[in-house]
Formats: C-alpha cells, structure tokens, sequence
C-alpha cells in the first residue's frame, strides 16, 4: 500500500526559502520517476518538478531556477528546495510519482505573504 507523507510547509515572506520533504513507502522509489505537485485555492493540481530515476529533473517554466528537486533511494524520501518564493507560489503540495499516481497524500500548505 502506497503512503506519502509531505511535510514542510508554511508561512513565508515573499523571496524567502522553503524546503519540503516526502516520505514514500510502498513504491520502488529507485526505479520510479518521483514529482511535487500544487494546487492552489480554485485551481487544477498542477505539476511543478519532477526527478527521473537516473537524476534527471525537469521543472515547469513557472519554478524554473527557483525550486530543485532532489530524492534520497536509502532513505525513500524526495524534497523540494524552493526559493525566492513568490505569492502565486501559494498552494498545497503534493508529492506522487509520475505520469501515474498513487493514492495523493494530505499534503503540506506554502503560503507567501508579507
């Protein structure tokens, strides 16, 4: 059974530092392409990064230079660094696999506001 567990969320001022953490159990998370999510109030979930097995990242235009993407295979967890953080970078986020999901975890709340 796939569990996803995100954490590191919260209240930041515009151009300040995040770094989100996911803990996956129930996935081969050596072979599988790992990917963060958002959605943000009234919005579709949309994809922000994501991390092929071999290390290759690949990130939507609107985080491109800003946020990185990273997984450690020992210990099943992936993490988004995110920086000079914008208020329309305000959402939940997610992580999951990629292209298919699994069951979406509860997520962990970005909020940018002075």
């Amino acid at each position: 059974q796939v569990q996803l567990v995100e954490s590191g969320g919260g209240l930041v001022q515009p151009g300040g530092s995040l770094t989100l953490s996911c803990a996956a159990s129930g996935i081969r998370f050596s072979v599988k392409t790992m990917a963060w999510y958002r959605q943000a109030p009234g919005k579709q979930r949309e994809l922000v990064a994501r991390i092929i097995s071999g290390g290759i990242t690949i990130y939507a235009d609107s985080v491109k230079g800003r946020f990185a993407i990273s997984k450690n295979n020992a210990r099943n967890t992936v993490y988004l660094q995110m920086h000079s953080l914008k208020p329309e970078d305000t959402a939940v986020y997610y992580c999951n696999e990629y292209p298919s999901v699994s069951s979406w975890g509860q997520g962990t709340q970005v909020t940018v506001s002075s």
